[in-house]
This record gives C-alpha cells, sequence and structure tokens, in this order.
C-alpha cells in the first residue's frame, strides 16, 4: 500500500511529466456528465499549474442565464453554436485546463479545434456511477422529465464511440477524485512514451 508521501511524490512525478507533454497546449476533459470534468478538473488544473475553465460555467456566464433556460428558450441549437463559439475562445486562450460540456466533443469543428489546440481526455464512468453522481436532472436540459437510467444509458450508446476519439481515456469510477487526477496525469505522462 502506498503512503501517503509517496501518493503525493507520484502525484507530482506525473503532474511534471504530464505538462512536459502538454507543452503550450491545453487538456480538454470530454464525458457525459456526471463524469466528473469540473471537480477533476479542477484539481488536474492545480496539479499542472494552470487555471482551470468549465465551458458551460462560461457560457452561462456570458448568457446571463442558465443553460436549461437557453435550451428552452432558443433550443439546442442555438447553445450547441454559442459553445463552439465559446470552445474557440478558450482555446485561443492561455494553456488552461478546460471541462467541456457533454455534447461539446461531438461537434466535428469543436474536435478538430481541440486536436490542434490541445491534449483530450474522456473521463469514462459506467452507468450506475454516473446515474449515482447525477442528484439535480432538472437542472440538465437532456435529462428533464426522463428516466435517468434509460436516458443516460442511450446518450452513452450515441456518445461513447464519439468520446473514444479523445487522445486518453481515464476511468471515473466511485474512488477518491485524487485517484482520478492520478490516473489522468499518468495517462497524459504517457503520451510522451
Amino acid at each position: 500500500m502506498e503512503t501517503g508521501s509517496a501518493h503525493a511524490l507520484g502525484r507530482a512525478s506525473d503532474a511534471r511529466a504530464a505538462a512536459q507533454v502538454l507543452g503550450h497546449r491545453h487538456l480538454v476533459l470530454v464525458g457525459l456528465m456526471g463524469a466528473g470534468k469540473s471537480a477533476i478538473g479542477r484539481r488536474l488544473a492545480e496539479a499542472l499549474a494552470r487555471p482551470f475553465a468549465d465551458s458551460d460555467t462560461v457560457i452561462e456566464e456570458e448568457a446571463g442565464q442558465t443553460i436549461a433556460d437557453m435550451f428552452a428558450r432558443d433550443g439546442e441549437e442555438a447553445f450547441r453554436r454559442m459553445e463552439e463559439a465559446v470552445l474557440g475562445r478558450l482555446l485561443e486562450g492561455v494553456p488552461a485546463v478546460i471541462a467541456t460540456g457533454g455534447g461539446a466533443f461531438l461537434r466535428s469543428t469543436n474536435r478538430a479545434r481541440i486536436r490542434r489546440a490541445a491534449v483530450s481526455a474522456w473521463l469514462r464512468a459506467d452507468l450506475d456511477v454516473l446515474v449515482g453522481r447525477i442528484r439535480r436532472p432538472a437542472t440538465r436540459p437532456l435529462l428533464a422529465g426522463e428516466d435517468l437510467r434509460e436516458t443516460l444509458a442511450g446518450l452513452m450508446r450515441a456518445r461513447y464511440p464519439v468520446y473514444a476519439e479523445a487522445d486518453v481515456v481515464v476511468d471515473s469510477e466511485d474512488v477518491d477524485r485524487a485517484v482520478t487526477v492520478r490516473r489522468a496525469l499518468a495517462a497524459v505522462a504517457a503520451l510522451s512514451a
């Protein structure tokens, strides 16, 4: 079993190696809602000494309304266009860790931009983990009024093949977040091999 100090040293070593692999590129997290992109992203940003940006939060701040309200008022396509514009601006900024919305990576233009400016990491979670983490589906437009498990299973079938195009895959399980952060750092660091 690893001691706390050995764990911290391993994480620091992985963070240095991952930072070298990233260079001036961003680290972009993709995956379904509930996979942990924001929670893990903040910790990755800290470990990599980079800023953190959540594209959904930036969209809400710029629009002055929630994503659910945008979906209701303007529709999903209008939201996706704004998401694309915000992601484009984030990718032009200082190298950061960026958590994207669950649908951002589905657009081919977003994937192409991410490939040019970033390393992408898919936080892959199984259905039971996602169901356990998502407690407020009313704030998530694609889940409103639907059976949570059935809807998430459908989204997994449709989206997981696209998410699999990410540069690295990191399993996001019901473990301490530090474990997932370490897995992500190690996966990015391994790209240098």
